[in-house]
C-alpha cells in the first residue's frame, strides 16, 4: 500500500482487524464468523459481485413485486406485523418517514426529550411542533430511565390536539418503557404511537423464545405491546450490515400508501443490493437458527454476569426492572475510575465498547458475540481491577452530569449568528447541540441555554467527548440579536 494512503479508512480497518479486537459495539453480527459457521459463506465471498443495480429480475425497492417483496414478507412474518419495509438508510430514514406520515404541517407531536437526533430532524422536515415528555432519571448514574405512562398522560392532557407520540424503547442504555400502557393512553387520545426500537430489534425474538431469564414473565417488544409503527435497527444487535434496518407497521392507524411515499422521499434512489442482501441473510439466519442463537446469547450474558461478579469485588453491573440486559452497563467507580477511563483500559486489551458516560461503560452485545468474547471481557476487567485499589464506599468521579434539565422554550430563530460556547448563556439555540454517542440533543433550536446546560457541554468537551453543533473554533449557532 502506498505510503500516502496509510492514514486513510482502508488501512485503519485492516489494522484494526489484524489486532484481533473484541467488539461490544454495533453492529451485532460481530464479523463474518456467524455467517460462515451457519452456512452463508457464499454471499460473503461474493460481496463485490453482488453490488448491482435494478437489472431485470432484481426487483425494485420502491415497487417491490418479486425478490425484494419476498424478503419484506419474511420480515412481516418474523415480526408478525401488518407490513414490514427494508431500510437501507438506517433507522433514521424509517423514523423520519414515520413522522412525516403522521404529523401534518404545523401539527404537534409528543416526543421523549431523550429521542435520537434523527427524530428532531424528522419533525423539522414535517414542519411540526414538538411537545416534550421527559424520562425518569436514574439518579445513581445520572442517566435517562423509562418514559412513564403518567408522564405521557400529563402531556396528552395538556395537548389533546397532538397527532402522534414517539418514544425510544429501549433507550441507549437498554431501559425500556411500558409500551402497553403508553399505547393504550395514546390510542384513547386518538393519536398514533411510534416506537424507536432501534436498540431492540432482537426483543421480538427474546419474547418469542422467552429468553429473559428472571424477566421471563414480561414482554418487551413494541410489536407485541400495541405500538403502531416500530423501527428496528437490525444492524445494531442482529446480523444485517451497518446502515440497514426494518420499519414495521403494526396497525390500521397508519396509511401504508402515505408511509411508502415518504420512505421513497427519504431513502436513497440507488439502494445497495449488498445492504438488502444482508437484510435477507439476517432473515434467513433468524428463520433457520434463531432459537438456538437467541438462547446462546442469553446463556452467555448470564455466564458473564455470574463470572464477573465472582471474579471482581466492587464491580457493579447496572440492573433495572425495565432493563434489556443485552446492554451490559459496567461500573468500576469503586476502583476510582469512571466510564471513560474504564473504556481506555479495555481498549488497551483490545476490547471495544459502545459508549462511556459518567460511571458507566456500556457493552452492546449482539447475536454474533461468542462465549470467548465474554470471557475476554471478564478477564480484562479482572486484570484492570488487579492493578487498582478497591476504595471503601463509592469513589464517584467529578464528571459532567445533566440529570433532568427542562430548558425554557421560545420560538426557533429565523436568523442566527455564531458565538463562543462559553459566551452563549441566555441565548436561544439555533442549531442542535448533540454529544455523539449517543446522538441525543442536549439543546434543541428554540431552547434557551442556561448555566447548568452550558457547564455540562463545556465539561463534556473538556473530557474529549465529541459534541456536534460546536465548530472547530468552539462556537455555536444562536439567534441573532
Amino acid at each position: 500500500m502506498r505510503e500516502e494512503h496509510r492514514k486513510s479508512v482502508v488501512p485503519f480497518l485492516l489494522k484494526h482487524l489484524n489486532s484481533n479486537p473484541v467488539s461490544f459495539h454495533m453492529p451485532g453480527h460481530k464479523g463474518s464468523r456467524l455467517f460462515r459457521e451457519t452456512g452463508y459463506s457464499e454471499f460473503l465471498n461474493s460481496l463485490m459481485e453482488c453490488d448491482i443495480t435494478e437489472i431485470p429480475g432484481a426487483d425494485n425497492l420502491f415497487k417491490a413485486e418479486d425478490v425484494i417483496l419476498e424478503t419484506m414478507c419474511r420480515y412481516r412474518q418474523l415480526y408478525d406485523t401488518k407490513a414490514s419495509y427494508l431500510l437501507i438508510n438506517g433507522s433514521s430514514s424509517g423514523l423520519i418517514a414515520s413522522i412525516m406520515s403522521t404529523v401534518s404541517k404545523g401539527g404537534k407531536m409528543i416526543m421523549a426529550r431523550n429521542c435520537h437526533k434523527s427524530i428532531y430532524n424528522g419533525l423539522t422536515l414535517a414542519e411540526g411542533s414538538p411537545v416534550y415528555v421527559y424520562p425518569e432519571v436514574i439518579e445513581e448514574y445520572g442517566i435517562s430511565g423509562e418514559i412513564t405512562v403518567e408522564a405521557v398522560k400529563e402531556v396528552i392532557s395538556a395537548n389533546p390536539d397532538a397527532q402522534a407520540c414517539i418514544i425510544p424503547s429501549p433507550n441507549y442504555y437498554g431501559i425500556c418503557s411500558d409500551i402497553a400502557a403508553i399505547s393504550e393512553a395514546v390510542h384513547e387520545a386518538g393519536m398514533v404511537l411510534i416506537v424507536d426500537q432501534a436498540h431492540g430489534a432482537h426483543l421480538k425474538f427474546f419474547d418469542r423464545y422467552r429468553a429473559y431469564g428472571e424477566k421471563d414473565e414480561k414482554l418487551m417488544a413494541a410489536e407485541n405491546l400495541g405500538a403502531d409503527i416500530v423501527i428496528n435497527s437490525t444492524h445494531k444487535t442482529l446480523a444485517s450490515f451497518t446502515q440497514t434496518a426494518i420499519a414495521n407497521v403494526c396497525s390500521d392507524r397508519v396509511d401504508l400508501h402515505t408511509f411508502e411515499q415518504n420512505l421513497q422521499i427519504i431513502q436513497s434512489t440507488s439502494p445497495s443490493y449488498v445492504l438488502m442482501g444482508s437484510l435477507d441473510l439476517n432473515a434467513m439466519l433468524l428463520e433457520s437458527h434463531g432459537e438456538t442463537l437467541i438462547r446462546e446469547w442469553r446463556e452467555n450474558i448470564d455466564w458473564f454476569r455470574q463470572a464477573a461478579y465472582q471474579m471482581i469485588p466492587g464491580l457493579k453491573i447496572m440492573d433495572h426492572p425495565m432493563l434489556d440486559d443485552t446492554k451490559i452497563n459496567l461500573d468500576m467507580s469503586a476502583y476510582g475510575i469512571d466510564g471513560l477511563e474504564l473504556e481506555e483500559k479495555l481498549i488497551e486489551q483490545g476490547i471495544y465498547i459502545e459508549l462511556a458516560a459518567g460511571d458507566i461503560a456500556m457493552c452492546l452485545t449482539g447475536i454474533g458475540n461468542t462465549r470467548e468474547d465474554y470471557r475476554r471481557l471478564a478477564e480484562g476487567l479482572l486484570k484492570i481491577s488487579s492493578v487498582l485499589e478497591l476504595k471503601e464506599g463509592r469513589a464517584r468521579k467529578d464528571y459532567p452530569r445533566m440529570g433532568r434539565t427542562a430548558l425554557k422554550q421560545v420560538s426557533i430563530p429565523n436568523s442566527k449568528e455564531y458565538v463562543l460556547l462559553e459566551e452563549s448563556c441566555g441565548r436561544v439555540c439555533a442549531a442542535p447541540i448533540v454529544p455523539y454517542p449517543p446522538g441525543i440533543p442536549v439543546v434543541c433550536p428554540g431552547e434557551v441555554i442556561n448555566e447548568k446546560i452550558l457547564s455540562y457541554i463545556v465539561g463534556l468537551r473538556a473530557r474529549g467527548v465529541s459534541v456536534m453543533g460546536v465548530d472547530s473554533d468552539g462556537c455555536i449557532a444562536v439567534g441573532a440579536l
